[in-house]
């Protein structure tokens, strides 16, 4: 690990070395390349370096304490010698998680998609709760959320809602989020005062670029109609909303949020292009279901991974067996403690691996 290290170190102070020289200063995409190269590596730098440093004063305690001293000035050196031990074995853990394979959709931006499952009404009343959690979440980043299709419930309820969250990492902290989220309350439809449970089903595909995912336009059908409201009725005359089908895959994405047909037409082409690049990433990691089982992020969309109770004011994540008595707070968008402790989770099993 340390040799791996000492090489990453080594470029970097390369790419310093690069970054001020003038032929690499006229040429902007050569410098923006180096430039990032550089960002990318100056978490793990910046730990090495802190871990040589804390390294070199261990090594010179220990050399002090072999030399004969008074007893106050050896308990101090025992003192200190403790606490730089403890800081370099926190050191060389957070390396070893740096230099973990990061995953390449970690800093996109992400296309989210929550539906009303079992429950009816209650169920498109709690999907109506989760995308606010993540709107709120989602604030509190400074990330844009950009509805792409939705459909509503005369009540209020959301039947099915498709939106970017639009943000650096935006992946890196949301994709744990795909699957079954239940909830356990009392309906406001419900004059019987029965808890009931309910449920809606999140996915979370990172945005993916045009050049990633080459489209070809022989392959689409596009359909355009009026679109509507709740109850059906007509919320204009116009044929604005857009149905894209891609043949090749049977997917189909529609888009009515706009009042302009190329607008729409362009925000379904981003959630086409998320959709196919999923199946594609599906097909290659087919071949890693082994390992991939064991982690949260896996992205099942049928899993059922957390539990929303009212009455107890409690939520748990099944997949990690947390669970904390703040369901105001979480849904409210205040997620980082469960996200956090799944990211935690996650890094854990993947060292397993490497270990």
């Amino acid at each position: 690990m340390l040799d791996k290290l000492q090489s990453l170190e080594d470029r970097y102070d390369e790419l310093i070395d690069l970054l001020s020289r003038p032929e690499v200063l006229a040429d902007q995409a050569q410098f923006q390349k180096y430039a990032k190269a550089r960002a990318d590596m100056d978490e793990v730098v910046t730990h090495y370096k802190e871990y040589k440093s804390i390294a070199r004063q261990l090594e010179e305690s220990r050399e002090m304490l072999a030399e004969d001293q008074d007893e106050d000035f050896r308990e101090m050196l025992i003192e200190e010698s403790e606490m730089l031990q403890e800081r370099l074995a926190e050191l060389e853990q957070q390396l070893k998680v740096l230099l973990l394979p990061q995953d390449p959709n970690d800093q996109k931006s992400v296309i989210m998609e929550i539906r009303a499952g079992t429950g009816g009404e209650e169920a498109a009343l709690f999907a109506a709760d989760l995308f606010r959690m993540y709107s709120r979440y989602a604030e509190e980043q400074g990330w844009r959320v950009e509805i792409m299709d939705s459909h509503y419930t005369d009540i209020g309820g959301i039947k099915e809602i498709i939106f970017v969250i639009d943000g650096r990492g935006a992946y890196s902290k949301l994709k744990y989020e795909s699957g079954v989220h239940r909830v356990q309350r009392i309906p406001s439809t419900e004059s019987g005062g029965r808890i009931h449970t309910s449920a809606a089903t999140v996915a979370v595909l990172p945005e993916a670029e045009e050049v990633e995912v080459e489209i070809d336009q022989n392959e689409l059908r596009i359909d355009v109609y009026c679109s509507s409201g709740p109850g059906g009725q007509s919320v204009n005359t116009t044929q604005s909303a857009v149905r894209i089908t891609h043949i090749p895959t049977g997917i189909v994405v529609t888009c009515q949020d706009e009042k302009s047909q190329h607008k729409n037409k362009a925000k379904a082409l981003r959630v086409l292009r998320a959709r196919v690049k999923e199946i594609m990433e599906e097909e290659k990691n087919a071949e890693l279901a082994g390992t991939r089982k064991n982690q949260v992020g896996s992205g099942d969309r049928s899993e059922r991974i957390r539990t929303y109770n009212f009455p107890q004011g409690r939520v748990s994540d099944h997949r990690i067996n947390l669970t904390l008595h703040k369901l105001d707070l979480i849904l409210d968008g205040q997620l980082n403690q469960i996200l956090d402790a799944l990211i935690t989770h996650d890094q854990a099993e993947r060292l397993k691996q490497v270990d």
